[in-house]
């Protein structure tokens, strides 16, 4: 049965039904606008990032991706370097014998089917305010003020921050926000094997092998398909963010498909 949502849908213009989902995306920000920034918790999370404003200016990070390449990757390396961890990376910290210095995450339904593995991860956490009444909050829980539209890349996060469709735009703001001079990405193999509209919800049938783990968003994990043309978009933006300030991102994945940052490769950045 089409819905009367959809008949409307269908009958406008492309371009109006565009702008009409921009002014409802543009009230539903509005909406959240008072609570993401006066809410006790969001106030807190505030003055942390506060805290951490430039606390690593002139230094180098990795963002580590959750591809299939991390396989090809040796992550023995990242012991003593500044790193950036989202999702389900805790999957591999019992085989690495260490955890990444940050962990980011601002999908919902992540948080939500993952909470008590975030909150019992022993390093600072960052986590999308919108997601914040399904997980019990901890000392060192930091929530984000991100929202799905209205493209922009924050400077400074303790304000709004556009997610670009991938958590590791919303970290690259993040790592810009602390001040790191180099940003390399790793594990952002920007390739999936399952196909489908992008941001659909989907429960896994099975082994996942867009992953460095089978068990990833194995049979019964529900997650959402990839949106990478909006993710380029975002990545881009971070690129030129950082090159207008002198700072800049390499990209030393093992056969990545991102062709948006200079490549490097992994082994001689040790």
């Amino acid at each position: 049965m089409v819905t009367l949502r959809e008949t409307i849908k269908n009958a406008a213009p492309e371009p109006l039904w565009q702008a009409a989902s921009s002014t409802r995306y543009a009230f539903q920000r509005a909406w959240m606008w008072p609570a993401a920034n006066f809410h006790p918790v969001r106030r807190s999370s505030i003055r942390l990032l506060s805290e951490m404003k430039d606390a690593h200016r002139g230094e180098r990070c990795f963002i580590i991706g959750n591809g299939p390449s991390l396989k090809q990757t040796d992550l023995s390396r990242l012991h003593s370097e500044y790193t950036f961890g989202t999702n389900r990376i805790y999957m591999m910290f019992p085989d690495l014998g260490f955890t990444t210095s940050y962990y980011v995450s601002v999908n919902s339904l992540v948080i939500e089917q993952c909470a008590e593995d975030i909150r019992s991860l022993p390093i600072p956490k960052f986590l999308s305010w919108r997601s914040h009444n399904l997980i019990q909050p901890t000392e060192d829980m930091v929530f984000l003020h991100t929202t799905y539209t209205g493209p922009l890349f924050a400077q400074d996060v303790r304000s709004r921050m556009w997610e670009g469709a991938t958590v590791t735009y919303v970290t690259l703001q993040l790592a810009y926000h602390m001040g790191f001079e180099q940003v390399i990405l790793i594990g952002v193999d920007h390739s999936y094997s399952t196909a489908g509209k992008p941001n659909t919800t989907v429960t896994s049938q099975g082994d996942d092998p867009n992953h460095f783990n089978a068990r990833y968003f194995g049979k019964g994990f529900r997650w959402q398909l990839p949106d990478l043309d909006t993710s380029e978009r975002g990545y881009i933006m971070a690129r030129d963010a950082y090159a207008q300030d002198g700072r800049h991102v390499v990209d030393a994945t093992i056969g990545g498909k991102l062709t948006i940052f200079p490549k490097v490769d992994y082994e001689i950045l040790f």
